[in-house]
């Protein structure tokens, strides 16, 4: 049975569990910090301890898929189960994988990650636009069939992206400005919210393009990049109620206790809660 569509699902969370998305980013310095060894086993605990601790509070977790696969197959075990335990607690999970390719190695990842049938199908997975947004249509089409969610790039945190983002397209718009324009093709007449979401981040100051893309907007950079949650009203203006602000090490850093991760997420969410309202 298809699932209902992930803007929707989308919507629903962000007005029950609150506008939050923590990323699971097992880094190696991060395990240590947590009194764990750098190898499958601490990878296991780490993750089983977010999971346990926020996928029954939180609206969206986002495991970075490069963490897990530097451990080989039984890395990617554990991102399995992590994808599946957190679903089962109500979470919605992106996978952070930003894939992009063409043709049929699209069409595979796609498969990978928008597949009811994989052992890592997710809800969302994030890609990348930039061999052309006709290049993610497998993912797009795998994402509407399923009922999962695509999050393409457009104006990333860091700043080598904007050579790329900010250049000038032919007809005079930005290329993330082109982007943006084929995701609100994409998201057109949905509701209460489309299932392409645009991946813009926090840092910006000021995006300076138009954001209205009937999607949501992934915002990365809350946190350890610098950005906090009163910068989202002057980055993202009309559009912040639809903004999924991401934070990882600015929650992940208080464990390896539930109680202080579940106290430090429910912060973000509370402050985020309060810029969107003033925004």
């Amino acid at each position: 049975m298809t699932l209902e569509p992930f803007g929707a699902r989308l919507r629903r969370a962000m007005d029950t569990r609150g506008q939050l998305c923590v990323g699971i980013d097992p880094h190696g310095s991060l395990l240590t910090s947590w009194g764990l060894n750098d190898d499958v086993v601490g990878l296991e605990r780490f993750t089983r301890s977010v999971v346990e601790a926020l996928a029954d509070r939180v609206a969206v977790l986002k495991p970075q898929s490069a963490f897990f696969e530097r451990f080989g197959s039984r890395g990617i075990a554990v991102l399995e189960k992590a994808v599946e335990e957190a679903r089962a607690a109500g979470a919605l999970v992106l996978m952070d994988a930003k894939r992009g390719d063409i043709g049929s190695t699209m069409g595979a990842y796609a498969a990978t990650y928008l597949d009811k049938d994989s052992p890592l199908f997710s809800d969302a997975v994030t890609v990348s636009p930039y061999l052309g947004f006709g290049s993610l249509r497998p993912a797009l089409d795998a994402a509407a069939t399923s009922g999962s969610g695509v999050f393409v790039l457009a104006l990333t945190s860091n700043p080598e992206g904007a050579e790329v983002q900010r250049a000038t397209a032919a007809d005079g718009r930005s290329l993330a400005q082109l982007m943006l324009g084929h995701m609100a093709a994409e998201n057109e007449g949905a509701t209460p919210l489309g299932s392409v979401g645009a991946v813009v981040g926090a840092t910006l100051g000021d995006a300076g393009v138009n954001l209205a893309i009937n999607g949501p907007l992934l915002a990365p950079g809350i946190g350890a990049q610098g950005a906090t949650p009163a910068d989202l009203p002057g980055v993202f203006g009309d559009a912040v109620r639809n903004v999924l602000p991401s934070v990882s090490r600015g929650v992940l850093r208080h464990g390896p206790d539930a109680a202080g991760l579940r106290e430090a997420a429910e912060r973000f969410a509370d402050e985020v809660r309060a810029a969107v309202s003033d925004g």
